[in-house]
């Protein structure tokens, strides 16, 4: 039974299946967002929801089976069962919230399929990178902050009078949000008239070179999820049959070296006279 269920939730067809039916899934979890949609058909989706959340706990009680100990031990199966089990918890008028938390079975498509587990495997190893570098930017942002709250804070209260507005104020200069019109030029108007000088220098500082930092930590763990260029084997029996191959072809090769020693070392035949 055991090996039926292995051979079952291991064949490319069910996986397959899963997948669209995480998609379609979605799409009814959409649609039920709509009170005309389900005015009309109300019944009918919530119908399919349900019919796929029960395919989604068969599902996940079947590789629990067939793994065992091995299931918990693995964040993308615990987290796949995280997001099934969120729809079986009632959802009452304290944990409403709850319905719409049905919609993270929507991210089990993370884990259905491989290459989007190499991305988010990536972004995670990428976490400590990013850390450092978001410490580094709100190092920056403070010293900006203390220094636009003592030169511009009574001239600009709004936008510069706490180190609160000030942060504010240059996120909004981060961003590119209005940062001429609606912080460079009222600086001029309070006879500020360089002003821009320290805004453009915090933006550059910022936008231009920590953010691209991140772009950087997160693209060298993404190089580090492949092995020359190839996405890394992510099941072990994958790299068995791979190395499986690689020996067939070696054992293959040395079949056509020794018969063609053999031919080299046999001796030329003499014709008669």
């Amino acid at each position: 039974m055991i090996d039926k269920l292995r051979a079952l939730i291991q064949h490319p067809r069910f996986e397959t299946a899963i997948i669209v039916l995480i998609v379609i899934n979605a799409i009814t979890l959409g649609l039920e967002t709509s009170p005309t949609v389900m005015a009309q058909m109300g019944g009918l989706l919530l119908t399919i929801d349900n019919i796929v959340l029960t395919i989604f706990v068969a599902e996940i009680l079947a590789r629990i089976a067939v793994k065992r100990g091995a299931f918990f031990r693995d964040p993308w199966s615990l987290f796949d069962l995280f997001v099934v089990a969120i729809a079986l918890v009632p959802a009452s008028d304290s944990l409403s919230v709850l319905r719409a938390l049905r919609i993270l079975r929507v991210l089990r498509l993370v884990t259905a399929v491989p290459a989007l587990r190499r991305v988010v495997g990536g972004l995670i190893s990428a976490l400590p990178g990013m850390g450092s570098i978001g410490l580094l930017l709100g190092l920056i942002f403070y010293v900006f902050a203390v220094i636009v709250t003592k030169l511009y804070g009574q001239a600009l209260p709004d936008h510069f009078g706490s180190i609160g507005a000030s942060a504010y104020t240059l996120f909004q200069a981060m961003t590119f949000d209005d940062w001429s019109g609606g912080i460079v030029k009222p600086l001029a108007e309070k006879g500020f008239p360089f002003g821009w000088f320290i805004i453009i220098t915090f933006m550059v500082l910022t936008t231009f070179m920590a953010l691209n930092l991140f772009i950087g930590v997160v693209v060298t763990a993404l190089d580090a999820e492949t092995d020359d260029g190839q996405p890394k084997l992510t099941h072990p029996a994958g790299a068995e049959a791979q190395l499986n191959a690689r020996l067939d072809t070696i054992v293959a090769e040395l079949a056509l070296v020794r018969g063609e020693l053999a031919r080299l070392q046999r001796p030329p035949e003499t014709g008669g006279a």
